[in-house]
């Protein structure tokens, strides 16, 4: 074995983990039961397996060049995914698509009741006539 071949070997063991990990983010949405359940079964392991992958991708291409386009792979995809799945997971709890017998504390029952009441209250307000002084 080689100098040249460490780094091949490396590299093919990166790329099988990642595809490891994606396929098992690809299982945990199809099997997992509600929306929070399959949106953090889909962003974690699939973000990790990228990472793998574009490590496995610059050991292979050995070049700084290569690096210049991965980098920004991984900014863009560390930036997106996590915030993209937080909406979501917000966005299904409000529709209630998820199960309430899985969530132990639930921190934004009160952070939506109290969302939910203040338009009703601003409403109020907006909707009163404007008094003429004239």
């Amino acid at each position: 074995m080689t100098t040249e071949t460490i780094p091949d070997l490396i590299a093919a063991i990166l790329l099988v983990l990642g595809g490891i990990l994606t396929l098992a983010a690809g299982v945990g949405l199809v099997r997992f039961p509600d929306a929070p359940s399959r949106l953090h079964a889909s962003t974690k392991p699939q973000v990790l397996g990228l990472v793998l992958v574009l490590i496995a991708l610059a050991l292979s291409a050995r070049s700084w060049s290569m690096m210049l386009v991965l980098i920004p792979i991984f900014v863009f995809q560390m930036l997106t995914a996590p915030i993209s799945a937080h909406f979501v997971a917000r966005a299904a709890y409000r529709m209630g698509n998820f199960r309430k017998d899985l969530v132990f504390v639930d921190d934004l029952a009160d952070a939506i009741a109290q969302a939910n009441a203040e338009p009703a209250s601003d409403q109020a307000e907006s909707t009163k006539p404007a008094s003429d002084d004239s």
